[in-house]
């Protein structure tokens, strides 16, 4: 069954090619989480499974 609701963040494994898709791209550490901001492009933003 479909999700019905859009994603709004990508799931990884390895956010190592996830922080170089954009120059403003950035790694940070919330409540035990990795996760990769832009402010710049919100779409970018991506969480460490």
């Amino acid at each position: 069954m479909p999700v019905p609701w859009p994603r709004t963040m990508k799931l990884a494994a390895s956010l190592r090619s996830l922080k170089s898709r954009h120059p403003a791209c950035k790694v940070v550490r919330r409540k035990g989480r990795v996760y990769v901001i832009n402010k710049l492009a919100p779409r970018y933003k991506a969480r460490q499974r």
